[in-house]
């Protein structure tokens, strides 16, 4: 038996988009509309303008809706805060798909105060209210395994951040996401660029989105649903589970490589390969696999995890 991921087999194209962006309505240093400019003139087909959801703000949901046109659309949406995480500073959680009337926190600033929302509530709002919601940046937040257990709403986490890259090196967020997964949380994984356009935070991670409308009702149930892979440059063509091995089709990389729980890893190294099969011998006992590839700039680009049984 041959299972693909559903991000390939669903029906409609990919578009391409970015779920994390920053303008003058938080502490970017573009305007919307100018954010809006750049990612559609760079070939975007679609983006969430998701500025800092607190009251030095005056809490945005930025209406972005005048700068769609005919190719590139987006997706209202916010950085949500409230509440601390173990390490007592302020929550962040990505919600995208957010209505424009979403109640605000009690959160004046980047500083928790007493009586608000726990980052768990706050999350479980967004969702109630039909967002997607993604943990954001863990390895910049300092996020424990404890904190991030505690997201039960979450659909994904967010495993490359470019700004954080970029401005402090504290890109990752797959050791959270990877022990999540391996204790059976049905998790997503997302790239972005939570771009400010202070530094070169911009236009380094997407995702590609499997829906049959760039619109903002198709894309997000297709977020919602899975159907999408995150990457920095490369494509995957198809990602197929048999019996027997992860099959692999992808442009043309150095390395193809299957992840599960633990230890359990395997890697296909070449030239230029447009494919793999990696046998599935080595994760017998994992719960769930993923894929990577490097192409030969050491871009990558990651799948969603598939998860047995």
């Amino acid at each position: 038996m041959t299972t693909s991921l559903p991000a390939f087999t669903a029906p409609g194209r990919f578009w391409r988009g970015n779920l994390h962006t920053h303008s003058t309505r938080s502490d970017g240093v573009l305007d919307p509309e100018e954010v809006c400019r750049r990612y559609r003139r760079e070939g975007y087909d679609f983006l969430a303008l998701t500025d800092h959801f607190v009251g030095q703000f005056g809490y945005p949901i930025v209406d972005t809706v005048p700068f769609r046109t005919n190719s590139f659309t987006t997706i209202l949406g916010a950085e949500l805060h409230s509440g601390a995480m173990a390490n007592g500073e302020l929550w962040h959680i990505l919600a995208v798909g957010l209505p424009a009337d979403f109640a605000p926190s009690n959160t004046p600033s980047f500083r928790p105060v007493p009586d608000q929302e726990s980052g768990a509530e706050i999350a479980a709002r967004a969702v109630a209210a039909g967002a997607f919601v993604a943990i954001a940046h863990p390895q910049w937040s300092g996020l424990t395994l404890a904190d991030a257990r505690g997201i039960g709403a979450a659909h994904a986490v967010e495993i490359y951040n470019h700004g954080c890259a970029e401005g402090c090196d504290r890109a990752d967020g797959f050791a959270i996401a990877d022990l999540l997964l391996s204790e059976g949380r049905r998790l997503t994984l997302v790239a972005t660029d939570d771009a400010h356009f202070s530094e070169p935070d911009h236009f380094g991670g997407w995702v590609m989105v499997k829906a049959e409308a760039n619109e903002p009702e198709a894309l997000l149930a297709a977020l919602k649903a899975g159907h999408f892979y995150s990457s920095q440059g490369p494509d995957l063509h198809d990602v197929r589970i048999t019996d027997e091995a992860v099959e692999v089709e992808c442009s043309s990389v150095r390395s193809i490589i299957v992840q599960g729980s633990g230890t359990a890893a395997k890697a296909v190294h070449g030239m230029s390969l447009n494919g793999a099969s990696i046998p599935l011998e080595r994760f017998r006992n994992s719960p769930f696999v993923r894929v990577s590839v490097i192409d030969h700039s050491g871009r990558r680009a990651w799948s969603n995890p598939h998860f047995f049984g």
